[in-house]
């Protein structure tokens, strides 16, 4: 002979279950809580981490530093330079004009396309890059010695830079 199950004892199971349930999902909202809290802080610090760069490199805009970086690093036309910085065309426009203005960048024709220019640094720009390129490395580096795992955070800098990179490129 089988018994039914008293139905109080059923209920009472039963708020056990939504108890555990709840806190269950309460641990899970609370570390994706956590989560959310330390992924905003690191948003603000790489914002002032930003700020910080841009005084430290002096003569040169963060946004001017950004397109000399590019061209150093082989994006010779304006349409790759705006690719690789994520940024409208008529930014890198503006910018390139105002690094030519100084300079720092010249304008060349690419043979057998007379409708696109080549970009290159000269050597004041060339210079003027190593220049600034030492005193904002020199900056972070004060920055990351000054955190527990110094060399953990600059290796976590440079896999956030290929992040960015392969993420480009998926693109």
């Amino acid at each position: 002979m089988t018994t039914d199950p008293d139905p109080g004892a059923v209920d009472a199971v039963r708020a056990v279950d939504a108890v555990d349930a709840v806190r269950a999902v309460d641990a899970v909202d609370a570390v994706d809580a956590v989560r959310a809290v330390d992924a905003v802080d690191a948003v603000r610090a790489v914002a002032r981490v930003s700020r910080v760069l841009e005084r430290a490199s002096g003569e040169l805009s963060l946004a001017h530093y950004r397109v000399l970086s590019a061209i150093a690093c082989g994006d010779e036309r304006a349409s790759r330079v705006a690719e690789r910085l994520a940024v409208g065309k008529p930014a890198i426009s503006a910018a390139v004009d105002a690094l030519c203005r100084r300079g720092f960048v010249l304008r060349c024709g690419v043979a057998g396309d007379q409708r696109v220019a080549a970009l290159e640094l000269t050597s004041e720009g060339g210079a003027a890059l190593a220049r600034v390129e030492r005193a904002m490395a020199e900056r972070l580096s004060e920055l990351c010695a000054s955190t527990p795992e110094p060399a953990q955070v600059s290796r976590a800098l440079v896999s956030l830079g290929e992040a960015l990179d392969a993420a480009r490129r998926a693109r």
